[in-house]
């Protein structure tokens, strides 16, 4: 039985969750769920946004599954996402974007890993008011990051097969910052051979994946423009439907769901399980859970194609129980 623990961020998450938990269990996985409320999950029972408890467990178990962490409609101090990054030191994601057959694509055959460095540049939220109406904003980039991120991004490409990696950069302006970036990228990639180092300016990059996305296999890209491009990633296969995140530290994996809502502006029970339902299924393969992760694929991309029941953002009016209920049944098939 493999242990992970569980993330819930509230909102949607909650029907997510459920849903997950009935194909997960009717593909015949068996795991031991510990379970954490965080964010607003968290807030709203009177705990703090990231329990002390959840971090550990996330550290001692090493593998974790987790909704979208919602923030309180009045706003927060601080993203809870990036700061639950920041307080296990996540320091790269993974965005798979690919095809899943049945969801309509402006593109097929799309197939690229977008490998995302999420430990500073501008995230790292470095700014101050100079005078009134003068806010002064850092972009923060280290060696020690880059080179750790970099070759985080060649054994991953090693271990997948993947024989080409675009470095993406915007070193023609910001020549000292994303200068040692793409320094950073050339001397890692001289210790892997068998890999092609390509180097593409961001602003080049997006024309190109929306015109022939077919040509990439790995983009490693900084934090900012990595959060822009998988969102542009997921919008040539399908949207939202098509997402999932792997965020990797030291000794820990995080699947994630990238896009969650309250239940006030989705309702209860309207939520597609399908953000939350694909990091699971990549959770299941690097558990070496490959058949069942399969044979999960392979039911979502039937109930999809048939296209008799589908969410509300996919074009139907299913709820989250009855598309799950469309899932479970296609798993017997």
């Amino acid at each position: 039985m493999h242990k992970v623990v569980f993330i819930q961020g509230g909102g949607v998450g909650y029907d997510q969750e459920q849903s997950v938990r009935r194909v997960l269990s009717a593909a015949g996985v068996a795991i031991d769920w510990q379970s954490f409320p965080a964010g607003v999950a968290a807030s709203s029972q009177g705990l703090p946004v990231l329990p002390e408890e959840l971090l550990k467990a996330v550290k001692d178990v090493g593998v974790a599954l987790k909704t979208k962490l919602l923030t309180p409609s009045a706003g927060a101090p601080f993203n809870y996402n990036v700061h639950f990054r920041k307080a296990l030191g996540l320091f790269a994601s993974v965005r798979p974007v690919h095809n899943l057959k049945g969801l309509p694509s402006r593109f097929s055959d799309v197939n690229f890993l977008l490998v995302r460095e999420i430990t500073e540049d501008l995230y790292t939220s470095s700014e101050h008011e100079i005078v009134p109406g003068v806010v002064q904003s850092f972009k923060i980039v280290t060696e020690a990051a880059c080179l750790r991120f970099f070759r985080f991004a060649f054994e991953l490409a090693r271990k997948v097969g993947r024989k080409s990696i675009h470095c993406i950069h915007k070193a023609n302006i910001l020549k000292l910052a994303d200068g040692l970036y793409l320094d950073c990228f050339r001397s890692v990639a001289r210790d892997y051979p068998e890999i092609q180092p390509k180097e593409m300016i961001v602003d080049n990059c997006c024309m190109q994946l929306v015109s022939r996305p077919k040509q990439f296999e790995m983009l490693a890209a900084g934090n900012l423009y990595g959060d822009l491009l998988s969102d542009l990633g997921a919008g040539l296969v399908g949207g939202i439907s098509s997402t999932s995140a792997i965020n990797h530290g030291t000794g820990m994996r995080v699947y994630e769901a990238i896009y969650g809502g309250s239940r006030e502006h989705i309702g209860a029970d309207k939520a597609n399980p399908l953000p939350l339902l694909l990091p699971a299924i990549e959770m299941l393969r690097d558990l070496g859970e490959i058949s069942s992760a399969e044979q999960i694929q392979c039911a979502i991309e039937s109930v999809l194609t048939e296209g008799v029941v589908r969410t509300v953002d996919l074009g139907g009016k299913a709820g989250t129980a009855e598309f799950t209920d469309a899932l479970i049944k296609s798993l017997g098939r």
